[in-house]
């Protein structure tokens, strides 16, 4: 289970792309987690994924 408050999230999942994960992709497959309504809900605090960063910026 992935947190829902949004900045719980971001370091969740951020913490998770730098530690386990190659690409948000893999992440959300994965997890079982919906990408487009992830980056949706951090975009709604000002953070989209960088993929070259492979993190939320």
């Amino acid at each position: 289970m992935i947190p829902q408050d949004p900045i719980m999230l971001l370091s969740f999942i951020n913490t998770r792309l730098r530690d386990q994960y190659a690409s948000l992709d893999q992440l959300c497959e994965d997890l079982d987690v919906d990408q487009a309504g992830l980056e949706r809900k951090l975009h709604a605090v000002d953070y989209v994924y960088d993929r070259a960063k492979n993190q939320f910026v």
